[in-house]
């Protein structure tokens, strides 16, 4: 453990050490570098401290997320800023190095001098990530977007042509400061005027308590004529903190689950139900959250018991990455499958119908919108709320509507 500390150090010591020297090429005004050293030093410290803090038996506070983005907001610019500044010190070694063995002027200075311009470039390349960082924190966690889309299928029952979904993800509750934010998100998710609503998971981070003082404001979310329905996420069972006693952990657990009946939606637990619409149905089916990486209590086969191939189906499923390992080719054929989960990683570079990135989909295939395999489509929200991270940068909080049309798609 020791050891591991002491190579934490010194990757810190370099990182601190090569970000200064930037700074001290860029100007070379001293209280600029005192100041510079002190902010330096006090955010570290402070960072240092924090995490000497953190308890598990609480889990996530806006304490632990105050440092979390706070950590980024100093480490990630000054990452960008040791990569330029190391590059440039292994140019100057082969630049030295070079001109020692030509016989060049021996009492010159074997490494050349550092390059104003090189500072310049690296400050300018590092104030990207350090004003999105802040952008994020600020603005970016409640820059709601209503994003729309329409699907097609062929054997999709006449009556439910034009039928409209709303989908919610990963409210994350526990993480919410700022009352008036999450009421506009409410008013946008009742002024799309769907036919029902469904919310795919993580309704709090881990304790039923976080939901408390949101309650009131999710009960807004007016009733849809053909229902509002949920499923559970990963945490919503409070597995990411240690627990007094297991009787705890299940107390906490069923609080969880009457959070979401006590907001108006009906909770399946790998179950389905239909939806009757004239003299058509289709079938809604929500499992309990199942993840390659996470918990699997989803149980697709008992969801779907007695339903046939030809039932027009949507699933609600926490976890898109159970849509790559049993549903995307299940002989009962779902339709649609609706997921939140990944938030997109709250970072990543979006630019709409041209250009989609961030470092989740290294991870995950279906990682924030629509994919298909073979007729059969998921959609993948990148969530209400936002986790660990106090932000979200280029990758904003969504409220998905998607409009069902029977037909193909034209080409």
């Amino acid at each position: 453990m020791a050891f591991r500390w002491f190579i934490l150090f010194i990757i810190i010591a370099i990182i601190e050490l090569y970000a200064f020297q930037a700074i001290k090429t860029f100007t070379k005004t001293k209280w600029i570098l005192v100041v510079y050293i002190i902010i330096s030093f006090a955010a570290v410290a402070f960072i240092a401290y924090q995490f000497t803090k953190f308890d598990r038996k609480i889990g996530q506070t806006p304490m632990t997320m105050i440092t979390l983005g706070l950590l980024l907001l100093v480490l990630v610019p000054k990452l960008i800023l040791t990569f330029v500044m190391a590059l440039e010190d292994i140019l100057r070694l082969l630049i030295g190095t070079r001109n020692y063995f030509a016989n060049y002027d021996k009492e010159a200075s074997f490494l050349p001098e550092r390059r104003r311009f090189v500072s310049q470039v690296a400050l300018g390349i590092a104030a990207i990530p350090f004003l999105s960082l802040i952008y994020g924190m600020t603005i970016g966690k409640y820059n709601f977007k209503v994003l729309k889309q329409t699907l097609f299928f062929p054997d999709l029952p006449d009556e439910f042509d034009g039928f409209k979904i709303t989908q919610i993800s990963d409210i994350h509750s526990g993480s919410f400061d700022n009352p008036d934010k999450i009421q506009h998100a409410i008013d946008l998710v009742n002024e799309q005027s769907s036919d029902l609503i469904l919310f795919t998971g993580d309704i709090v981070n881990t304790h039923a308590t976080e939901m408390h003082p949101w309650i009131d404001t999710f009960n807004k979310i007016q009733k849809h004529e053909y229902g509002k329905y949920s499923v559970l996420g990963n945490h919503d069972y409070g597995e990411y903190v240690d627990w007094p006693s297991e009787v705890a952990k299940e107390e906490n657990f069923n609080a969880i689950k009457n959070l979401y009946g006590q907001i108006g939606f009906n909770l399946l637990l790998n179950e389905h139900v239909k939806i009757k619409k004239g003299n058509d149905e289709i079938a809604l089916v929500g499992v309990e959250n199942w993840g390659v990486k996470f918990k699997k209590a989803g149980d697709l086969n008992k969801a779907s018991e007695n339903l046939n191939k030809e039932d027009f189906k949507i699933l609600m499923s926490h976890d898109p990455s159970h849509w790559e390992m049993e549903v995307k080719n299940h002989p009962k054929h779902f339709h649609l499958t609706l997921s939140g989960h990944t938030h997109g990683m709250q970072f990543g570079i979006e630019i709409p119908g041209f250009f989609k990135w961030s470092p989740v989909e290294y991870v995950y295939k279906q990682w924030a919108g629509l994919y298909e395999n073979v007729g059969r489509y998921i959609y993948v929200n990148r969530g209400l709320g936002f986790h660990a991270y106090p932000g979200r940068v280029g990758i904003m909080p969504e409220i998905t509507v998607i409009e069902l049309k029977k037909g193909k798609i034209v080409a």
